[in-house]
């Protein structure tokens, strides 16, 4: 694993700015926050600087202003939130560079934190703007990216400040790629892959790189559909991509000769409307379904062999759910092998690393998502570095 500077690599930081980018761009709701999971995530980093003596400074986006000033968007909206999580005060600064920011930090001791407006009010932001991150790199002595989440963007704040001011990863960033790293970059062999969601088509890349890394790769969700369709099997009136089912077998093909085995469930959880427990719901082998009945999720053999399948591995790389978990009883797939690998990571034998909006509200319906090595919560970051593409924020800290 090539190698980024963290926080223990600061010397004597007392009286320097520290620019800081992290991801503020949090669900709001009547003004305040309605989940402060991704301040939670940022703030050891943030009170680590500030207990060093640094000036921080906190770099952030919030929604999507593309490149103009917007009244609602204004990441003051949030400072509230940031002091509740910190329980320190938070000075909100206008801007992201010039006289503004330099008389700030005349005005700020050391120790404290400023936040900075929404990087993205700035069209040089998006564009990677050399000029606009020298702006924002020029009162700074030192930057650190604890934003995984904004990773995947090439932009200034991401990217750019990275080769302009001596760059750390912060304690969230560094928990986030070593993870990442005992998952898929040098794991524990055999390793076992969850794949589900709806549409194959979003997943393509994901599991295309996937075959050719891992020992096991589990298809679920939506997508299972279309692989057993290319298997010919006959799914009925469930949601089924039919244009992709040469590519699924392309896969299929891959994943053989790369010596991956592709896990499809041989039993299923019918129904003939997608509706909680609705009266029609049935249990039956792959090759029975109806014409007029619809797969929402893998049956309990199948779930059965897949606990066993975990049972013979030692790193787990899990996203997207197994079946049409929202609505139950279509939960029961997805909750029994997430508590089968909550049970193996607690005992030792299993590195579990999760990842992606639906896995993570599946853990947590599960109620294991503190059961797992680590469930990361950057959604394009994460699925981007499953498809095993370079991130942009992540090679700009390797130097």
């Amino acid at each position: 694993m090539a190698q980024f500077k963290t926080l223990d690599d600061l010397g004597d930081i007392a009286g320097k700015v520290a620019l800081v980018r992290v991801d503020l761009n949090l669900p709001m709701k009547d003004g305040r926050a309605t989940d402060l999971t991704r301040v939670k995530a940022v703030a050891p980093t943030i009170l680590e600087l500030s207990d060093k003596g640094a000036k921080v400074l906190l770099l952030a986006h919030f929604g999507r202003p593309k490149g103009m000033r917007h009244s609602t968007l204004s990441t003051s909206f949030v400072q509230d939130d940031v002091e509740d999580v910190l329980g320190k005060e938070v000075m909100f600064i206008s801007e992201v560079g010039g006289p503004v920011v330099e008389q700030s930090i005349g005005i700020l001791r050391n120790g404290d934190i400023g936040l900075l407006d929404n990087v993205r009010f700035w069209p040089g932001e998006e564009a990677n703007d050399s000029e606009f991150a020298r702006a924002m790199a020029e009162h700074a002595d030192l930057y650190v990216n604890d934003a995984f989440s904004a990773a995947h963007r090439a932009h200034a704040s991401t990217e750019g400040l990275a080769h302009l001011l001596p760059a750390y990863a912060g304690r969230a960033m560094e928990a986030e790629l070593k993870a990442l790293d005992a998952a898929l970059g040098s794991p524990e062999t055999p390793v076992a892959a969850v794949v589900g969601g709806a549409k194959v088509s979003t997943k393509l890349a994901v599991l295309e790189n996937l075959v050719h890394k891992v020992q096991h790769l589990i298809i679920g969700g939506g997508m299972a559909n279309t692989f057993l369709a290319a298997r010919g099997v006959n799914v009925g009136k469930s949601l089924c991509e039919h244009d992709l089912t040469d590519t699924a077998n392309a896969i299929m093909d891959a994943a053989d000769q790369a010596g991956c085995t592709v896990h499809l469930p041989y039993d299923v959880v019918v129904a003939k409307e997608f509706a909680a427990n609705p009266p029609s719901k049935r249990v039956c082998n792959v090759h029975e379904v109806g014409a007029d009945e619809m797969i929402l999720d893998i049956g309990p053999l199948a779930v059965e062999a897949l606990a066993d399948v975990l049972k013979t591995c030692r790193t787990l790389v899990w996203n997207g759910p197994l079946g049409a978990f929202e609505t139950e009883p279509f939960d029961e797939a997805t909750v029994a092998l997430a508590k089968t690998a909550a049970a193996l990571t607690q005992d030792g034998s299993l590195i579990s690393v999760a990842g992606g909006g639906d896995t993570v509200a599946a853990l947590a319906h599960a109620g294991v998502e503190s059961e797992f090595t680590y469930v990361s919560t950057a959604g394009g970051a994460f699925l981007e570095w499953m498809e095993g593409k370079t991130l942009p924020g992540v090679a700009a800290l390797k130097g």
